[in-house]
């Protein structure tokens, strides 16, 4: 065949994570879930590991994991996000590019990606290198093989650029058809104009390097592409494989490739059930052998370059200007905000550029007092940043090491590895592609330039903030002030040491019991000695403790004290801890004092004994902070639901005969059907024991008050409900009473109109059908009517679940 077609996607999110604590805290702009990162992985990344074909009426006919037939990078960062949270879904990934490397004669559809989606062009060439290095070694340690492809962040490339990739065995990159400027034939000097997109994509190219190099070049089809991700080509897979096949290469002959890239995002995410027509697609390609399926590595094997091209220099598939979207106001943006000005991405970029450069000094002369070659060691980190056992870190240190380091000098080596890492994640490139310096991914590139400069003073005693928030100053918000103010208002409060932790673990520990040994986060406490004392709502904690970073081996043994006021008020003193004798005076003078019921006292003792640093329940990080306001809350929130519970329950009578009458229900009559019905749907799902006929009473006295329940929350509790039990029947499929339940459920709810995320109890349903629906329709034909009653139930199921049986 001389068709051939290969679909890339790729799969990325900013890195999210906290710099102080290395976890993605919760974002409530991703409610219901905890953070962008998991509802993209329920939306987009397990939906594709198993999707779904239907038949032309709507049946299941197969489910499947795209990624063995498309081909795809990951993130490094989003991965080791997924290989920590979402398990089974970056073991189908693995796995997809292992079974790849079988069906597509030794090439696996897995490509690398320069580390963390840094514009390559606009990097120094030490961080191109290590960009390179920390991609492939990523790479490496997930998937088992050396990459034969890397993509580039935005598609940005020149030819330094390439030839790093080519120095480092990296054979072909994925670029945009606008990025070509000249090509022709292999050997011939004539060159032909393919500026403004005009490239033939069905075929690789070679790009000669300056140093002798090469490396291969496929150009997307940039119209199929475009309509991939901002058309309607995904409402119906079959469309999409129309359009593909579409596609020519001129009548040319000789065999060709239809090669097509956009974000991943796009099945599923960006598009609802995109990854469905995504399936639809290849497989309808494939079972009427209309193209033969392949990858870049695959088809570069079997039909090498016959033509060679030039590129625009510093150019990308998603600037009009080349790479000027991260660097100025080019007047590249979203197009939502007509009007605003992106005058702030250059004073950003050099504000940026400036502390790179001003730390570059700081590591080189203070690692080669320790390490045999820093850059070697910086290009080598990406070992620990993968394995950060300490068995490993030691093993990296003794590789590296020009002498044997203490215990300190091993924490100054570590910090200025990492202050390193944060000086290139602070370089990702969504913190210039939007529209306002205000966005979240502005401020998480500002947060990783705030933590190298935390080393930087830690290390040195720099003070490089000031004059990096004056370069923010220049950076003019849409919303809001400038730069120098978004800093100070959304980074600064973020900014964590050790006492931080320390006050977070002392805090914390009033609400809840903690072993000895805890973990918070990348840091480890170790209980020394801690005291509680209560006195009705009032309660005191004294203690010390050691606090340890598990990212650079930095510690610290603290003293504490805690004043619970009762509610959110709450203080704590925090310091270093000095002496025993001194800890000892202190938490005698304290606990006499506070036994004698002298609070304002208490307080003065802890100024005295702490200098005025003080904490408060501000200080918590989000995700425990939460946990403490809903716990605080929690007989609030009792109180509240107990009243407006009585007003609903001794005024039912009433109400109904208003609404005999069709009168609107007095507005406090209202407000307490509303919350209760609200309430008593969302705790529903959460029982252990799911009353069917108390769902039914619910929904109809929602509707006959027509009050609003929160149908996003109940929609996600009843999904997850759904999802779990199709699991227990997978387990059980003769269960007649559980089908019954689920049945009974879905029925119930329709009223609701929720939208329900239900692919995995579909998905669940057609391998049950698949094993049992069979057997058990055959039973019922011969009379069996427990069989009978089990096809039954079973369609029934089928129907509420939309699958055809």
């Amino acid at each position: 065949m001389k068709r051939y077609m290969c679909l890339h996607g790729h799969f990325y999110q900013p890195p999210r994570e906290n710099p102080w604590l290395e976890i993605v805290e919760t974002q409530e702009s991703a409610y219901p879930y905890h953070d962008w990162n998991e509802r993209i992985n329920a939306e987009c990344y397990e939906p594709n590991a198993v999707t779904r074909i239907l038949d032309e009426s709507g049946r299941i006919i197969r489910i499947v994991n795209n990624y063995e037939k498309i081909s795809f990078n990951f993130g490094p960062t989003l991965l080791s996000w997924m290989q920590q949270y979402s398990p089974s879904v970056y073991d189908a990934v693995i796995e997809a590019d292992r079974l790849s490397v079988e069906r597509f004669s030794g090439h696996g559809n897995a490509i690398a990606q320069a580390y963390n989606h840094m514009i390559m062009p606009l990097a120094n060439r030490e961080d191109k290198i290590t960009q390179v290095i920390w991609g492939i070694s990523d790479f490496r340690k997930r998937f088992g093989r050396f990459p034969e492809g890397m993509w580039l962040p935005e598609t940005a490339a020149n030819i330094e650029t390439l030839e790093i990739l080519n120095e480092h065995g990296i054979k072909f990159t994925i670029l945009s058809p606008g990025q070509a400027k000249r090509a022709g034939p292999k050997g011939q000097k004539n060159r032909t104009d393919v500026s403004g997109g005009s490239i033939d994509t069905t075929m690789p190219y070679i790009v000669r390097l300056p140093s002798g190099g090469e490396i291969n070049i496929f150009f997307y089809n940039g119209g199929i592409s475009h309509n991939i991700a901002f058309g309607n080509l995904l409402k119906s897979g079959e469309a999409l494989a129309g359009s593909l096949l579409a596609a020519s290469n001129g009548d040319k002959g000789l065999p060709y490739v239809i090669n097509v890239a956009t974000d991943g995002e796009t099945y599923g995410h960006h598009h609802k059930f995109g990854e469905m027509a995504l399936a639809y697609c290849l497989h309808y390609i494939e079972s009427n052998n209309l193209a033969k399926l392949t990858n870049y590595g695959e088809y570069l094997e079997k039909h090498p370059p016959t033509h060679e091209v030039e590129i625009f220099e510093n150019s990308s598939w998603s600037c009009a200007h080349g790479v000027e979207r991260w660097r100025d106001n080019c007047g590249c943006n979203s197009g939502a905000n007509p009007g605003w000005t992106q005058a702030w991405r250059k004073p950003l970029r050099d504000a940026m550029d400036w502390l790179r450069d001003s730390l570059q000094p700081v590591f080189e002369n203070e690692a080669l007092r320790y390490l045999k070659n820093p850059r070697d060691a910086r290009n080598g980190y990406i070992e620990v940043i993968l394995d950060r056992s300490h068995e490993n870190m030691e093993g990296f240190l003794r590789k590296h090491a020009r002498k044997d380091l203490s215990d300190e000098e091993k924490i100054r080596v570590l910090k200025l590895l990492e202050m390193q890492r944060n000086a290139m994640l602070m370089y990702t490139s969504c913190g210039w592609f939007f529209d306002d310096i205000s966005g979240v991914e502005n401020i998480q590139i500002m947060q990783y330039a705030s933590k190298a400069i935390q080393y930087a003073e830690e290390l040195h005693g720099l003070s490089l903030e000031p004059e990096y928030l004056k370069y923010l100053e220049k950076a003019p918000g849409n919303k809001s002030g400038n730069g120098a103010g978004i800093y100070e208002q959304f980074v600064k409060p973020a900014q964590c040491d050790l006492l931080r932790v320390g006050a977070h673990y002392c805090i914390s520990s009033i609400f809840e019991e903690y072993p000895e040994d805890i973990t918070i986060c990348c840091y480890s406490a170790k209980s020394e000695v801690y005291k509680k004392l209560e006195a009705g709502k009032l309660k005191l904690a004294t203690g010390k403790a050691d606090i340890a970073s598990d990212i650079t081996w930095d510690k610290k043994t603290i003293s504490f004290v805690v004043l619970h006021f009762g509610d959110q008020n709450i203080t704590a003193g925090v310091k270093d801890f000095t002496e025993d004798e001194d800890f000892s005076v202190m938490q005698d003078e304290l606990k006499e004092t506070f036994e004698k019921g002298d609070i304002p006292e208490v307080v003065r003792l802890m100024d005295k004994h702490f200098d005025g640093k003080i904490y408060s329940l501000w200080h918590l990080f989000k995700d425990e902070q939460k946990k403490v306001l809903d716990q605080i809350l929690q007989l609030t929130y009792e109180g509240v639901e107990a009243a407006y519970r009585q007003i609903y329950e001794n005024n039912i009578t009433i109400m109904n005969f208003y609404h005999s009458l069709q009168k609107r229900l007095p507005r406090p009559f209202f407000a307490a059907a509303e919350y209760i019905i609200d309430t008593d749907l969302k705790k529903f799902f959460e029982e252990e024991i799911l009353d069917v006929e108390k769902l039914k009473r619910l929904i109809d006295e929602a509707g006959r008050w027509s009050v609003k329940v929160d149908s996003t929350t109940i929609g996600f509790k009843a999904g997850s409900w759904i999802n779990s039990v199709m699991g227990k029947l997978l387990e059980q499929p003769e269960d007649m009473n559980l089908f019954e339940k689920t049945v009974d459920i879905l029925e119930a709810i329709k009223p609701l109109s929720l939208s329900l995320n239900l692919w995995k109890a579909q998905n669940i349903y057609f391998s049950i059908g698949k094993s049992f629906y069979g057997t058990m329709k055959e039973k019922a034909e011969k009379g069996d009517d427990l069989a009978g009653k089990w096809v039954e139930n079973f369609r029934k199921l089928g129907f509420h679940l939309q699958v055809k049986v």
